[in-house]
């Protein structure tokens, strides 16, 4: 997986969203540890905020993000497992126009060579609305680690070859051009 150093760096907009009813800036170490590897890689934090466990409240927040031309990739960590209160992907599906299916695969893939079967309470997942990336990471730090320096450094790295994320931005609307 290799990076051609013959291909320009292009920065990404990255906002971060935590989901918790408990959490705050103080204490928020996932949304921390986002934001850290992100202005690592080199691309910009444009925003970073906390929602309670609410689907309206996530839901709100993707909506605006996908409206903002200034965003474009998010990234939120929490509210993906199976209890109650775990509501994320749910907002995500009012929002979702196309899944990354082989995002969630590749999380849990990952993720069961350090956490065994426990993988499968999670439900990351990734997709595109607006033309803007939405990517939903279990509230763990580690989780959020992973997923980073795992998959998301990688495929928001315009020199990642054989093909990237970043490469297709400029299509990702491009069937509202040929309407």
């Amino acid at each position: 997986m290799p990076i051609d150093e013959s291909r320009a760096f292009v920065p990404v907009n990255i906002a971060v969203l935590t989901v918790s009813d408990t959490r705050d800036l103080a204490t928020d170490r996932s949304g921390q540890t986002l934001q850290e590897r992100i202005e690592a890689a080199g691309h910009r934090c444009v925003a970073r905020e906390i929602v309670k466990d609410e689907a309206d409240a996530i839901e709100a927040v993707l909506r605006r993000w996908i409206a903002d031309p200034t965003v474009d990739c998010g990234i939120t960590t929490g509210g993906t497992g199976i209890t109650g209160r775990d509501v994320t992907p749910e907002a995500f599906e009012r929002v979702l126009e196309k899944k990354i299916e082989g995002f969630g695969e590749l999380f849990r893939m990952l993720s069961y060579q350090k956490i065994g079967t426990s993988t499968m309470q999670s439900r990351a997942l990734g997709g595109v609305a607006g033309g803007t990336y939405l990517f939903a990471l279990p509230g763990s730090t580690g989780a959020c680690k992973d997923a980073w320096d795992d998959i998301l450094v990688h495929q928001l790295d315009a020199r990642f070859r054989p093909c990237n994320l970043v490469e297709l931005m400029p299509r990702l609307q491009e069937h509202l051009r040929a309407a």
